[in-house]
């Protein structure tokens, strides 16, 4: 499988606390350039904001910064 990759220091960036990471808003944000692609979260970096993850994988290390910060992940 190839994966989109992106990590949590990116997101942290370029989004606001209460919004949804998924395909279209991290292609909006340019994070993301094939949107067919299945989209997978990495931890590298820190995450501060609650944020919605709709992604299709999240590693150990992004899920546990995600949820400690507040916010959740719906797996596609």
């Amino acid at each position: 499988v190839e994966w989109q990759i992106v990590n949590l220091r990116d997101i942290e960036e370029r989004f606001q606390a209460g919004e949804t990471v998924d395909s279209e808003s991290l292609l909006l944000k340019g994070l993301a350039r094939k949107p067919e692609l299945p989209l997978k979260v990495l931890g590298d970096g820190e995450l501060t904001k609650a944020l919605t993850f709709v992604v299709d994988k999240v590693s150990a290390s992004a899920k546990e910064k995600i949820e400690k910060a507040g916010g959740k992940i719906e797996t596609r």
